[in-house]
């Protein structure tokens, strides 16, 4: 996970950033967690207010170059993890009087073209998707586990209606030979009943073995929990996803434990407790026309935050049994 997108012309546009910085008021200090650190673009804008901390993560390790420079240039005042956001609990006694706590699911333009990482569909070589940090690889699910574990992770992080079609097809090639991103990209190709005209045919797809690999489903919803420990009371939470599956874990977190308890009525009732979050905002925020004209991948961007009003013990119950169907395919990794 990154903390920004880059257009097509390479150039650094942290997403939402005004939004971001207008939410979290830096000019007034304080300490920040920037969990998904990536090229830096959040943290470098925290760090132009003097009074102001940054203690930064990012599980890719390709992200420390950038973090040294930083640095370099405020000494004190920054601090980098080449670890998972959902490690911060290990780091716990070591953060105080934190004021905001920010989480951006998005990658890099560098981190998609990146041969090495094959997290595009137009890469040649093999299968791999791993952020840093992982036990398996991409190519290791598609040609190691079997047709109802990749009909599973289709369906739930991929969201494709062809997802038993896609996967039986897999099973019967990679008899023939292993399945590279190429060889992958074909199979989705002719196994799809309709084409869509606005997004490749392997979108999604991707997307649900790159969530799967990178277990960005418990990621999130550890790392919400333990930021709920962290900040400061009247501190604030700031979440910006890029699909509707990390969108509905943000809502419902923030939802299910705030003054506006009543979810959706898609949703279960959460069981009475004391509200932990203050919501100002019911609605995402959105990119602006002019954001999505300079930086068009950010048009799927939405922010969510809340401010920490109480801390509750065992909170966590509803939020994870919520989505303990997601957990148990992700799960599906103790196979590999």
């Amino acid at each position: 996970m990154n903390a920004t997108i880059l257009s097509n012309n390479e150039k650094h546009y942290p997403v939402l950033l005004n939004e971001i910085l207008s939410i979290i008021s830096p000019q007034n200090g304080g300490t920040f967690i920037d969990c998904t650190f990536g090229q830096g673009g959040y943290s470098k804008e925290i760090l132009k207010f003097s009074n102001t901390k940054v203690i930064a993560f990012d599980r890719d390790s390709k992200c420390k170059e950038i973090a040294d420079s930083l640095k370099k240039k405020n000494k004190d005042r920054f601090t980098f993890f080449n670890k998972k956001f959902s490690e911060i609990k290990d780091l716990e006694s070591d953060f105080k009087n934190i004021r905001a706590v920010i989480f951006d699911l998005g990658f890099s333009f560098s981190q998609i073209k990146d041969p090495e990482k094959g997290l595009s569909f137009d890469n040649k070589g093999p299968l791999n998707m791993r952020m840093g940090k992982n036990n398996f690889s991409a190519e290791d699910v598609i040609n190691k586990l079997d047709q109802k574990d990749l009909e599973l992770i289709f369906k739930y992080f991929g969201e494709d209606k062809d997802f038993k079609k896609i996967s039986k097809n897999i099973i019967r090639e990679r008899e023939k030979k292993l399945i590279d991103t190429p060889e992958l990209v074909k199979i989705i190709n002719y196994s799809k009943k309709n084409r869509n005209k606005k997004i490749n045919n392997a979108t999604k797809i991707f997307q649900a073995i790159r969530v799967f690999v990178n277990k960005e489903i418990s990621e999130l919803i550890n790392g919400l929990i333990e930021s709920v420990k962290l900040v400061n009371t009247n501190g604030l939470i700031v979440v910006v996803t890029f699909n509707s599956i990390e969108d509905k874990i943000v809502k419902y977190f923030f939802k299910s434990l705030s003054n506006q308890q009543k979810v959706s009525r898609y949703f279960p009732e959460p069981s009475k407790k004391k509200n932990i979050f203050n919501l100002i905002q019911k609605k995402p925020i959105t990119p602006s026309e002019k954001e999505i004209k300079i930086n068009y991948p950010s048009r799927s961007a939405k922010l969510r935050y809340a401010i920490k009003m109480n801390y509750s013990e065992n909170f966590e119950q509803d939020f994870l049994k919520k989505f303990q169907k997601l957990i148990e395919v992700e799960n599906l990794s103790e196979k590999l």
